[in-house]
């Protein structure tokens, strides 16, 4: 688990130097790495060896259609380590398929038998339910029960925990501009974020960067349906910012 905020107080000498990259100082054992964070000043973060990072849904997840390091999970690793500037690894588990309903998602999760000491989970699940025309019942029972196993896998800390809203396949050559899609696909969404909403659990939308999906063409894969390796940085975007404020608590 992450370490509460310490404050540091000149206790051993140290400078930023004239370029302004920071100094990080280990401790005696070599096992914890103190991160200096930007502006926050004499304020550093105690983060483990190893951090981990957990990611549960369908498509969107596993990155169909782009290449393994573009896929928004990878991206977010990577975009992670730089901010962190840290010598700690990062461990990365994707459970994930093309076609996944809530129910394929909830059996895989307990397939895998993974562990409960995730530090970032982030969950994104909904569309196959929809798309395979599945009774919106099945998702409004299920869709809380997987973000109760997100919590679980982050150690039973919500805090640590990401829901992130259906991206809108209405806005691709697949899904020809039909508006039968991005209503049902609001649907989904209001009742996730209304479910966060009501349990403190953080929602971030990336469905408003889908669907410029018909006027940016960039933004979707070349399948013609999924996002593009662009569409997912701008995942990040979002997604950045909030995963370093559950990294530094």
């Amino acid at each position: 688990m992450i370490k509460n905020l310490y404050f540091i107080l000149a206790i051993v000498p140290f400078c930023f130097g004239c370029s302004g990259e920071p100094i990080n100082s280990q401790d005696q054992n070599n096992t914890k790495v103190f991160i200096p964070v930007e502006n926050e000043e004499e304020e550093n973060y105690l983060l483990p060896d190893t951090l981990k990072l957990l990611s549960l849904g369908d498509s969107y997840t596993i990155g169909q259609s782009v290449c393994e390091t573009c896929r928004f999970p990878e991206q977010l690793k990577n975009r992670l380590k730089t901010q962190l500037a840290s010598t700690s690894s990062f461990e990365l588990k994707i459970i994930a398929q093309t076609g996944w309903t809530t129910t394929n998602l909830i059996n895989a999760i307990e397939n895998e038998n993974t562990s409960n000491d995730y530090n970032l989970v982030t969950l994104l699940i909904g569309v196959n339910n929809q798309y395979q025309g599945k009774p919106l019942s099945i998702y409004y029972g299920e869709f809380p029960q997987l973000v109760n196993t997100a919590i679980k896998k982050a150690n039973g800390n919500k805090n640590h925990v990401i829901v992130i809203s259906i991206p809108d396949y209405a806005y691709t050559p697949f899904g020809r501009s039909r508006t039968s899609i991005s209503q049902d696909i609001d649907i989904y969404n209001n009742f996730a974020r209304d479910y966060c909403e009501q349990n403190n659990i953080s929602y971030v939308y990336i469905t408003d960067i889908t669907r410029q999906g018909i006027i940016n063409p960039d933004l979707v894969a070349s399948d013609g349906l999924h996002p593009s390796e662009l569409a997912y940085s701008k995942f990040v975007d979002k997604l950045l910012p909030v995963s370093l404020d559950k990294l530094k608590n």
